[in-house]
């Protein structure tokens, strides 16, 4: 008994931490403190930060939300920030809700979700964070139940992408994994249709009848998906294209598939 709750403790607290997002840097700290609707968990200080203003009020506001502050030399702050160039002493947990490890969100369809439909949007190698941010913020106001980005690969969940996203990124519906093509197969057994788009495609977006289940793939910015990834799709599909325009930006894309089925 006590075996199978520590177990379950185990996963419980390995549920929290995924829903965590440590930003970094003082005025992007300093914004996510000031919003009082971004529950965050516990702010991170270099020990060795000098004096001065910013710190002061980042300092007094997780006192005033009652934030639990916590010390590190700068080596130890690096290693939470992973951008110890560029986190200025500073960064901070934030707690979302919405983002969780795509094993997790396939465990919810299988007990017993009334949702008929699933629809998501999957990320192979976007790394420019303006798009990244974009599509995210797409995501989150369109019909999509879950953005999946693998943890390496795409842009960093950084304060840019916080910023292109316009703040979604901390109530959107993020889906980690680790292996992009690793998690389609598996989504794929749990009767998912992966469908990728392509301008090399016959089949068009209008013309697509969509199944219950379906993930879309997104590609990398200049280089479309990857051959492993287009050679996993069940389908492929484009967005026909006038005046002999080639593509669109891949945020745009992202945009006409969120809201496909609500316009």
């Amino acid at each position: 008994m006590t075996k199978h709750n520590d177990s379950k403790t185990y996963l419980e607290k390995k549920s929290f931490f995924k829903q965590l997002l440590t930003i970094y840097g003082r005025k992007p700290v300093l914004e996510a403190l000031q919003n009082t609707s971004i529950p965050c968990f516990r702010l991170h200080l270099a020990s060795s930060n000098k004096p001065s203003k910013i710190v002061k009020d980042i300092e007094q506001l997780a006192r005033e939300r009652e934030i639990e502050i916590a010390y590190h030399d700068r080596q130890a702050l690096s290693r939470i920030s992973k951008n110890g160039k560029q986190d200025q002493g500073v960064c901070l947990d934030v707690s979302c809700p919405n983002h969780q490890h795509y094993d997790d969100f396939l465990k919810q369809i299988n007990t017993g979700s009334n949702k008929k439909t699933i629809r998501l949007l999957a990320l192979d190698r976007i790394t420019n964070p303006q798009n990244l941010g974009m599509i995210i913020r797409s995501s989150c106001a369109g019909n999509i139940d879950g953005l999946l980005i693998a943890e390496k690969g795409s842009a960093k969940l950084d304060s840019l992408v916080i910023k292109a996203s316009t703040g979604t990124l901390f109530k959107a519906p993020i889906l980690h994994c680790d292996s992009l093509t690793k998690s389609l197969d598996i989504c794929r057994k749990q009767g998912a249709v992966v469908v990728g788009l392509s301008s090399y495609a016959e089949k068009t977006l209008k013309g697509f009848n969509e199944p219950d289940f379906v993930i879309y793939i997104l590609g990398n910015e200049t280089e479309g998906m990857s051959k492993e990834i287009e050679q996993s799709c069940d389908n492929l599909i484009k967005i026909p294209m006038n005046n002999q325009v080639e593509s669109l930006n891949v945020a745009v894309t992202a945009s006409l598939l969120a809201f496909r089925n609500l316009l």
